[in-house]
């Protein structure tokens, strides 16, 4: 199974996640003792459950650690690297999507003015 052919679901079993990767369940659970950034949730019976963002943080660590040949420590450091340039791209995402926020705010107003027109018999507007 490939993180492709992954069900579209919230949280992912262990076992599913294991498969998604190509490790087993017991190196799942040490590169989570290694990589603080890898924190499942635990479910009411105690079981870990995965987002789709912790599998895709363990993709990741799997291709530092087994294709590109980074030790622990190296992933580890690779991965602090990365986080850190997130600020800025949440930075620049936040701002994209106020924009936008704000550009539809004002299209929706301005569709509700043309609406309220129609109501009143008083549209110039051309279907």
């Amino acid at each position: 199974m490939s993180r492709r052919d992954l069900p579209v679901k919230l949280y992912y079993r262990i076992g599913e996640v294991a498969q998604a990767v190509g490790v087993q369940p017991h190196v799942l659970r040490y590169w989570e003792s290694e990589f603080g950034s890898i924190r499942p949730q635990k479910s009411a019976r105690g079981q870990r459950v995965y987002s789709h963002k912790d599998l895709e943080k363990l993709l990741r660590v799997k291709q530092l650690l087994h294709a590109e040949g980074y030790t622990i420590a190296g992933a580890k450091k690779k991965l602090r690297e990365v986080t850190a340039e997130a600020p800025r791209e949440q930075d620049e995402t936040l701002a994209f999507t106020a924009k936008m926020r704000a550009d539809l705010r004002s299209l929706r107003d301005e569709i509700q003015a043309e609406l309220d027109a129609l109501d009143r018999g008083e549209s110039d507007a051309e279907f």
